[in-house]
């Protein structure tokens, strides 16, 4: 079959609109007909081609669809389920046995190499130009992406897919964070770096748990107003002054945990000075050099008993968290829709550039 996909075709390069053929799904794949997909800033990390992606390529991980086609060996999903798809794992690993799937053995291999596990692809140009897929196990910046069965989620059948594509990582990044990675409870002081998409998920995993206070550091002025609508307690702008200082003008004794979503190195090492005993921090947002290194004060570290880790998918996983976070929406605590503004997929650079210029939170691409 063929459908239109926006292909990248050079690292950092413009997406360009092209008419690509897909294969048919694998034994064990879906076809997904894609509505709406989320732009994630994983998705421009890996344009950049540094973690060795072959152009062209096709990116996109936070689709969501109507089942096109199924592999024969598929019986969670038929024809017509409407589905949301997150990152693929291999099942077969002892982190995917213990319910981690997010530190799958394989999960560079299944999620960024742009191939599947043989080396075949299911996109191409004409007969036999391959072109890279497989991105997160789905490669969405397309009308058709083919995925595996393990990331794929069947949706009731008045599911808003337009609304619900960015829980597929985003979303589910930053409320994990704070829900499952850090094991956050009702009453910790929780601080969130950075006010996007993944910020602003985990200020509202933070309320969704009873955190309190909830801190928000962040730039721009109308991204801490929402932070506050959300559910944030206070909003600290870090050009004010120390932002450690201001935080611990809140909290003396310091939080308990601290999320950075920025991958600001700067306001990152100083988070470590933000938590107090027992203080947890977790790291999610991707540095601007990508072997960036974070300084850790070791006696200091020792003295409170101090934790600093990093973050997959907020330690998500498709039977448990997933299905979670869908109740906590419909159940109106977690206002995702507050965050999205929709664009074609034909104006995906545009959508893009107004993301980098804060034009909005989390972009999502309609699809037709």
């Amino acid at each position: 079959m063929q459908t239109i996909a926006a292909v990248l075709n050079q690292a950092n390069g413009p997406f360009e609109i092209e008419t690509i053929a897909v294969a048919a799904p694998q034994r064990d794949e879906v076809r997904v007909a894609i509505k709406a997909v989320g732009i994630c800033h994983t998705d421009l990390v890996i344009a950049s081609g540094e973690l060795g992606l072959q152009f062209p390529a096709v990116l996109g991980h936070e689709g969501a669809g109507i089942v096109d086609a199924v592999g024969p060996d598929v019986t969670s999903v038929k024809v017509g389920d409407k589905v949301l798809l997150t990152f693929n794992s291999c099942g077969d690993c002892r982190h995917c046995h213990d319910d981690h799937p997010a530190y799958c053995d394989s999960f560079f291999a299944l999620n960024m190499t742009g191939t599947r596990g043989d080396g075949t692809t299911r996109l191409h140009r004409g007969a036999d130009a391959a072109v890279s897929d497989n991105f997160f196990g789905q490669s969405s910046f397309a009308g058709l992406a083919i995925a595996n069965v393990r990331n794929v989620l069947k949706l009731d059948d008045d599911a808003d897919l337009v609304t619900l594509a960015p829980l597929g990582c985003g979303v589910q990044t930053g409320a994990g964070a704070v829900m499952r990675s850090l094991n956050g409870k009702a009453g910790d002081a929780l601080v969130v770096i950075g006010g996007g998409a993944v910020g602003l998920s985990a200020v509202m995993g933070g309320a969704i748990i009873g955190c309190s206070p909830i801190i928000v550091i962040e730039p721009q002025a109308s991204r801490r107003a929402l932070a506050l609508e959300l559910g944030a307690s206070h909003a600290i702008d870090p050009a004010a002054g120390d932002v450690v200082e201001a935080v611990r003008a809140i909290i003396p004794a310091g939080a308990d945990m601290a999320v950075d979503t920025s991958g600001y190195l700067p306001i990152v090492a100083a988070a470590i000075n933000m938590v107090g005993n027992l203080g947890r921090v977790g790291l999610i947002g991707v540095p601007g050099q990508l072997d960036a290194v974070l300084p850790v004060p070791i006696m200091q570290w020792l003295t409170i008993g101090g934790t600093v880790r990093g973050i997959v998918e907020g330690d998500s996983d498709i039977k448990n968290f997933l299905p979670e976070l869908l109740a906590h929406h419909k159940a109106g605590r977690l206002p995702i829709e507050k965050l999205t503004k929709t664009y074609r997929l034909e104006d995906i650079n545009q959508a893009i550039d107004d993301a980098h210029h804060g034009k909005c939170i989390k972009a999502v691409l309609l699809i037709d």
